[in-house]
């Protein structure tokens, strides 16, 4: 069975390059955006997305355009993706789609960012997910059936939910598969067209400085 590596689980940092796929932004402004576009999956902010940033850098997948200051705001420091932070991100969205897992928060957020890939990437995804779900179903199906045989239900009811889960969400999956296919969902390869950059959001108290 495959499984997401750990840093294709952090969902703070895949948010993070994910709004620095439209171009450079301070460590304010996506701490702002997070919360405007209520990325509720993005937990422990701000001290969350401070490391995550601090990871990225250490790892050369996003870097520093140098700092600005406006006015009695702080010094802000504004960072950009790399062609590896590119990369990264393309392959850690599609893996988040791809791949089924039991913490159903990964899909919530890869779902978040599905147009970070271009639309026949996000449908190449959710080809091999629903191809995943198939199998898992398969196996929940076949379980049931072998243990209810010497088990009472009482006892399998759990394993009944979990049947009912992944045919769900391998149901909504292929109507999402077939929205694409029939071009009821789309969207523009250039993100600036997707999402117009804001300005400067105000300052608020205890804002951090960068």
């Amino acid at each position: 069975m495959v499984r997401l590596r750990k840093s294709e689980r952090d969902l703070v940092a895949v948010t993070v390059l994910a709004l620095l796929l439209q171009g450079p932004r301070h460590t304010y402004e996506m701490h702002r955006l997070i919360l405007d576009t209520h990325k509720d999956f993005v937990t422990g902010l701000p001290r969350s997305m401070y490391h995550a940033v601090e990871r990225l850098v250490r790892d050369g997948l996003i870097e520093s355009t140098g700092t600005s200051k406006d006015g009695n705001r702080p010094e802000r420091i504004t960072y950009r993706l790399t062609g590896e932070g590119r990369a990264e991100l393309g392959s850690r969205v599609h893996r988040l789609l791809a791949t089924p897992d039991a913490d159903a928060t990964l899909f919530h957020a890869a779902l978040s960012f599905i147009g970070c890939l271009p639309v026949a990437g996000a449908r190449a995804a959710l080809g091999e997910r629903v191809a995943g779900l198939e199998g898992q179903l398969t196996t929940a199906r076949e379980q049931l059936k072998t243990l209810s045989v010497r088990l009472p239900r009482v006892l399998l009811v759990e394993l009944e939910y979990e049947q009912s889960r992944i045919g769900a969400e391998l149901d909504w999956t292929r109507g999402l598969l077939s929205d694409l296919d029939d071009d009821a969902l789309s969207w523009p390869e250039n993100l600036a067209e997707l999402m117009p950059m804001p300005g400067d959001e105000p300052d608020e108290p205890g804002e951090k400085s960068e």
